[in-house]
């Protein structure tokens, strides 16, 4: 596990470069949710997830929000989960990676997703056959805050609290944007701490690019007594200026100026951050 601030931090920045070239290589996909992604995924997979070589016995992981996974490859990539050159082959028609996840063709991969709503309640099947099998690992499911549109996310959420699911984590990627607006116009989900902590959650709120924060927020999962929820703030499209809390970048592709001001601005962070 890993606990050095600044390592976190380069490798954040090696992920965040590696997701925009490889989306801007297939000329497709969600370059806005997967930036905003990037420290969430990094702290995750560095520092706080046991994978025990994945073994039946292990932390599991749900990308609710599928069409975040870009971020999610370049992360199981520069670990050596999977070859980074496939990378390269993002969304190509017989690649294993394509625009949302299949966990039947790229190991790493606990759940197939992108039809919005449905991860958390697998998340509570893989925590509830943990907790059957004795096995003392948890359940990981990352959300997207347009994402708890969904009436389904209310009721599995209510499930997990009544049922006490405390090896169960909900990470929301909470970065205020959605499809084609903000979050608040679209349909205003109001306290979302307040609405978690309703539902009968514990519920931490944090700076979700702060990896110091994160560390933190996660530290304090381990001893709850009911299912923990992440808030963590971000901004879609993180990283790059003419990215940044523009609902426009949910899905397009930059043309080529804005690529070279875009590799500009990635490769500035990873210098700030040293070499490895």
């Amino acid at each position: 596990m890993v606990n050095n601030i600044q390592y976190l931090k380069k490798c954040a920045s090696i992920i965040r470069k590696d997701t925009f070239e490889s989306i801007v290589n297939a000329n497709s996909g969600h370059l806005g949710g997967s930036l905003s992604l990037v420290e969430i995924l990094t702290v995750m997979y560095y520092s706080v997830l046991n994978l025990n070589d994945f073994k039946d016995e292990r932390d599991r992981v749900v990308l609710s929000k599928g069409h975040g996974v870009p971020a999610l490859y370049c992360v199981l990539a520069n670990k050596g989960i999977i070859d980074k050159q496939l990378l390269w082959t993002l969304r190509n028609i017989d690649s294993p990676l394509q625009g949302h996840p299949d966990c039947r063709k790229v190991k790493g991969i606990d759940m197939s997703s992108g039809s919005l709503g449905q991860g958390l309640s697998v998340g509570i099947g893989f925590a509830l056959g943990q907790k059957l099998k004795g096995q003392k690992y948890k359940t990981y499911v990352i959300l997207g805050d347009g994402e708890l549109n969904e009436g389904q996310i209310w009721e599995a959420a209510m499930f997990a609290a009544t049922n006490k699911i405390n090896n169960l984590v909900a990470i929301i990627d909470c970065n205020k944007l959605q499809l084609d607006g903000t979050t608040e116009e679209i349909l205003d989900i109001g306290d979302l701490e307040g609405k978690w902590k309703s539902f009968g959650w514990s519920a931490i709120d944090c700076d979700g690019h702060n990896v110091e924060e994160l560390l933190k927020a996660f530290d304090s999962t381990k001893h709850q007594d009911r299912p923990t929820v992440i808030i963590a703030h971000t901004i879609k499209g993180k990283g790059i200026s003419f990215m940044e809390n523009n609902v426009e970048y949910h899905g397009m592709i930059p043309n080529d100026q804005l690529k070279s001001i875009a590799r500009s601005e990635l490769e500035k962070e990873m210098e700030e951050w040293g070499k490895i």
